[in-house]
């Protein structure tokens, strides 16, 4: 598998990346005593403008166990675009760190920083896209049904930034993804045909109840995501009818499973007894939040820093 020079989403890999990234998690998962030390004696530099639970426990977690020192930076310490300028920030950064990862709102500070150095920029969360995410996600599914060509996706909510990198990930590793969504909250014309052009077999429609249907996953996420706050009302009446329930998982079939990205609003997007019942694998995929974001820093092309953030 060629290193990896940046991921702000999915789509920057190809379907060997993908696929090695999937099986290096699942065997350091498996074997930790074959985890390389291949961050040893290089430092992280994590940005977030987003709070966080899981992006940044299991990223730190991961860093570490590779030998690597994560430098974590919360959005009001680094002021990204106010206090100073993006591209000023990356390059200090990168001065110091071998990797940036960075948790924001708006995508484009990615594009940013990737334009102002050289070093490998990871998109731990933006509004348009949440690969890391993706990747333990598949993981998961992989795991669960030990493939994943063929499988069937439903994502049933919002167009979001998860459902994007889904997407994508279906494309890179031949799985069918069906994406219901209310009028209005569709997944991004750009995002469909990008998808399509790499190969997946990407439905969408307004039928959470058709979308479902012969799924091996029934996947969903909050209706309103931080940021959005100002539009949850609006959201919750809008999404009314898209909730996960018993009724939908039934019309699933017996051997679907339940995914979501967490945190979750039981009694808004889903119900209790389908995130706290035994077809969902909700906890599963949180743990493999570490595993593949450790496979995707193993796979980085990761040289010393220097000043600037220039080789």
């Amino acid at each position: 598998m060629s290193l990896i020079r940046r991921l702000l989403e999915l789509d920057d890999l190809d379907g060997a990346q993908f696929r090695g990234l999937l099986d290096h998690a699942h065997g350091w998962k498996q074997q930790p005593d074959l985890l390389p030390r291949a961050l040893a004696g290089a430092t992280v530099a994590l940005v977030f403008e987003k709070s966080s639970a899981r992006t940044r426990v299991s990223t730190e977690v991961a860093v570490v166990t590779l030998g690597g020192h994560p430098v974590v930076l919360r959005g009001d310490e680094v002021g990204l675009g106010h206090r100073e300028s993006v591209e000023d920030v990356a390059r200090t950064l990168a001065g110091y760190c071998s990797v940036l990862m960075a948790r924001v709102y708006d995508h484009g500070v990615l594009e940013t920083m990737t334009a102002a150095v050289d070093v490998p920029v990871v998109n731990l969360l933006s509004d348009r896209a949440h690969p890391c995410q993706g990747l333990a996600d598949y993981l998961t599914v992989r795991e669960h049904f030990g493939s994943l060509e063929g499988r069937r996706i439903a994502f049933v909510g919002d167009g979001n930034n998860v459902a994007a990198s889904l997407a994508f990930g279906a494309a890179l590793c031949g799985a069918e993804m069906t994406v219901a969504t209310p009028v209005g909250y569709e997944l991004d014309l750009d995002v469909l045909q990008r998808a399509r052009n790499l190969g997946a077999h990407l439905e969408t429609t307004n039928d959470p109840y058709e979308a479902v249907r012969g799924a091996d996953v029934v996947y969903t996420d909050v209706w309103t995501s931080m940021g959005q706050e100002a539009e949850a009302e609006v959201r919750r009446h809008a999404f009314a009818g898209y909730r996960v329930d018993a009724a939908l998982m039934a019309a699933a079939g017996a051997d679907a499973v339940f995914m979501h990205c967490l945190p979750a609003h039981r009694g808004e997007e889903v119900t209790a007894e389908v995130i706290d019942g035994p077809r969902s694998l909700v906890w599963a995929q949180a743990a493999n939040r570490m595993h593949s974001v450790r496979s995707l820093l193993a796979s980085l092309d990761v040289a010393p820093p220097v000043p600037g953030g220039r080789r």
